[in-house]
């Protein structure tokens, strides 16, 4: 057993990937008063990823998003489609954690609980089983329903570093009463890591993640850490992504030298119809095959600036721009409504 643990890991997200997962906003989700609107980014996402790999899109009516991406001249033979209920789209939180170092993938299922019991998801915590069942995915299933946890939470480098907040984590109805150093053992036991390393800052305000990793700090190669930084003093969030930074400067690699920082620009603020502040950022990319797919904001010059950060972060791979202000007002971004499958034996 203990040998076994030791072969696996969970890749970075740059490994190659067998496909990645889209699932697909319908009229019963918190999108329905803006469906064209969100479709019209998701026909976008679809064709950036069918076009360099394959594609798994989960909805209720499977028909009805094929001719959508019909209509849009996007072609669905590198696509999978999936039919099955789902609550809502954010596919990075309720879709598998994959395990390598086996002869198969090993697809670890977390429960999902709509981000501490904030938003209703029983129907998406059970899309991973039914893939399994249907024979989608195939490999090793692992049953981890009973501790809670969602992709966007966590971050990997594949060589048994995990990266993750303090906020998210801890926060209130997640795995209370369990304490850190208890959820620390969990995760470095059930995602077959070295360590863990912890940031204790940088929660967007509109998050209703209570502070996913995936929106303000990402590991890449060479041991780098790709983060959001705000210069405006007269921002609301400049103090705690100072913080975030002064403390990612602190941390070191499993050889314990510094990690490389590379810091991208805020995102000018951008508000909802309330005139409350929506979680806005572009560190919630997707790296996909021989690409890294990114949110832009209609901002000519922040978006331009932060493709030019990842082409430095992820030499070789084409940056390409997503229009994710629709995303945003369900405060959300690109990574979080994805998941990828890393390719196996």
């Amino acid at each position: 057993m203990e040998q076994t643990r030791q072969k696996l890991y969970m890749p970075a997200e740059w490994k190659e990937q067998q496909m990645v997962q889209l699932t697909w906003p319908h009229e019963n989700t918190d999108w329905h008063y803006m469906l064209d609107e969100v479709e019209a980014c998701y026909v976008q996402l679809a064709a950036a990823i069918c076009s360099r790999e394959h594609l798994l899109i989960v909805a209720p009516n499977v028909e009805k998003v094929r001719s959508t991406l019909k209509r849009n001249n996007v072609p669905t033979a590198n696509i999978t489609f999936f039919e099955c209920d789902t609550n809502d789209t954010w596919a990075r939180d309720h879709g598998f954690i994959t395990l390598l170092g086996s002869n198969v993938p090993h697809y670890v299922d977390f429960c999902f609980n709509g981000w501490g019991r904030k938003f209703e998801a029983a129907l998406d915590n059970a899309i991973n089983s039914k893939l399994y069942d249907a024979g989608v995915v195939k490999g090793e299933y692992e049953d981890c329903t009973s501790f809670v946890l969602e992709g966007g939470s966590i971050e990997s480098d594949g060589k048994g570093t995990i990266l993750t907040t303090s906020q998210c984590l801890l926060a209130p109805h997640r795995n209370q009463p369990m304490e850190k150093e208890d959820i620390e053992k969990c995760l470095l036991n059930m995602l077959h890591a070295e360590r863990v390393l912890w940031l204790d800052y940088g929660n967007l305000i509109g998050d209703d993640t209570d502070g996913h990793v995936d929106t303000v700090a990402r590991l890449a190669p060479n041991d780098t850490i790709v983060y959001m930084q705000c210069n405006d003093e007269s921002d609301e969030q400049y103090t705690d992504l100072r913080e975030m930074e002064k403390q990612i400067a602190e941390l070191r690699t499993a050889a314990g030298e510094p990690y490389r920082m590379l810091a991208l620009p805020s995102p000018a603020p951008i508000y909802d119809e309330d005139g409350e502040r929506l979680p806005a950022t572009y560190a919630n990319f997707l790296v996909i095959n021989g690409a890294v797919l990114y949110p832009t904001y209609a901002q000519p010059a922040n978006d331009a600036l932060a493709a030019e950060v990842l082409a430095t972060a992820f030499p070789g791979r084409e940056i390409v721009g997503v229009d994710c202000r629709a995303l945003i007002k369900q405060h959300g971004s690109l990574h979080c409504v994805t998941m990828q499958y890393p390719k196996g034996k």
